[in-house]
């Protein structure tokens, strides 16, 4: 357990570590390309789709071949992605690599894939503790890798930090050999209690899926609109670049705590609850964030605060799919999940950028990240966290 552990938590900080720092970028491409925001925010939103969609058919493929294959595939995608991201000339090349090769690379090497190796080798009652621990790391990640990727652009200009970046991922590739599960090695995977298709008509006819479902919907409008436009709705009202890079770099370090911590209560409390209350106190911080004087200390309380909140939906919410469903197809279903947690990406990047341009401000955003967390808040309440009952006709015809 110790070896998953330890090699699932170093790839989701360099991988998650990466993608996190996104936001820095923002302002040197558009101004060296002469492109408006929304294009910017195009690409990006286009990453977290492709993400979400392609983390699906990763998920399947880690549940099916073993996940170590699955990453370093991803690995070498993500490098790809960086180099081509680096190097675009066009909005259409940059969303291709930014976009879709990045996005690509991500569902093959985050949470996913790692939380189906997790769910596999680790107890029912070391689960929700041991992928707190992986999401711990993915913030850990965020807040080593944010102001390294700060620095790297001041010091190698934009375009030779991607190219830094590309060569870091390259890393992964050794790590997925920890991750190397000997049920696979014969590349015929364990006999189940169900095919995909059983497995998948189960879960979308199960109420409390679909409410898991829209609730990380929200968990990604919410993240990665603020990941990717804080930087510039900081710069916008005269708060230095420093100010962002610390902003981003606090909320993963404060996520560290916040995931581990939504990781343990999740083996003690009902994880529903836990869900509740995280997605309502973000739409409390958000409002007070934009009621107070902005100034780097308020930045900074809100981003703390932010960061105990930020990704601890994510222990909770595959530890609530895991013990409804199983394991055995848990790679797969935690990409469904993650694929409607992408969807809200799309939206919540993408409408940055639109109503920015449209209005001048993100005054519109912030208010829809307010009432979209009070909403997920309330269709958590419902989930029914008890292991299905499958009737045994249909586990003997599986």
């Amino acid at each position: 357990m110790a070896q998953v552990l330890i090699c699932g938590a170093a790839i989701v900080t360099l991988s998650m570590g990466i993608r996190h720092g996104f936001g820095l970028w923002l302002q040197p491409v558009t101004q060296a390309q002469g492109w408006t925001r929304e294009t910017f925010a195009l690409a990006m939103a286009i990453q977290n789709l492709t993400w979400g969609f392609a983390g699906i058919f990763a998920g399947m493929l880690a549940d099916r071949f073993g996940a170590s294959k699955v990453i370093i595939a991803g690995a070498l995608l993500y490098a790809l992605g960086l180099l081509g991201m680096a190097h675009a000339a066009t909005p259409t090349l940059f969303a291709l690599t930014c976009g879709v090769l990045i996005g690509t690379a991500q569902a093959g090497t985050t949470y996913a894939v790692i939380y189906g190796v997790i769910g596999r080798n680790v107890s029912l009652e070391k689960r929700s503790w041991a992928m707190g621990v992986a999401a711990a790391a993915g913030s850990f990640g965020q807040f080593l890798m944010v102001p390294t990727e700060g620095w790297l652009i001041s010091s190698l200009g934009w375009q030779q930090a991607l190219v830094a970046l590309g060569m870091a991922a390259i890393l992964i590739i050794p790590l997925a050999w920890g991750l190397h599960e000997p049920g696979f090695a014969s590349g015929t995977p364990p006999k189940r209690e169900q095919t995909i298709g059983q497995a998948l008509r189960e879960a979308f006819a199960y109420p409390s899926f679909q409410l898991l479902m829209a609730g990380y919907f929200v968990c990604g409008f919410q993240v990665v609109f603020i990941g990717v436009h804080m930087p510039s709705y900081l710069k916008d009202h005269g708060l230095s670049p420093q100010v962002a890079s610390y902003s981003l770099a606090l909320i993963g370090l404060f996520n560290v705590f916040g995931t581990y911590a939504a990781g343990t209560l999740g083996q003690r409390l009902a994880k529903r609850k836990i869900l509740a209350f995280i997605y309502f106190a973000r739409s409390i911080a958000i409002t007070l964030f934009l009621l107070v004087p902005l100034t780097p200390m308020s930045v900074y309380v809100f981003s703390a605060v932010m960061g105990l909140l930020w990704l601890s939906t994510v222990p909770p919410t595959n530890a609530t799919v895991a013990q409804i469903f199983g394991v055995a197809h848990l790679s797969m279903l935690g990409g469904f999940v993650f694929f409607s947690h992408q969807v809200g990406s799309f939206m919540g990047v993408w409408l940055g950028g639109y109503l920015y341009d449209k209005t001048g401000s993100y005054d519109i955003v912030w208010y829809i990240a307010i009432g979209l967390g009070v909403a997920a808040a309330l269709v958590n309440l419902p989930v029914r966290e008890a292991a299905i009952r499958r009737h045994h006709a249909a586990a003997a015809q599986a």
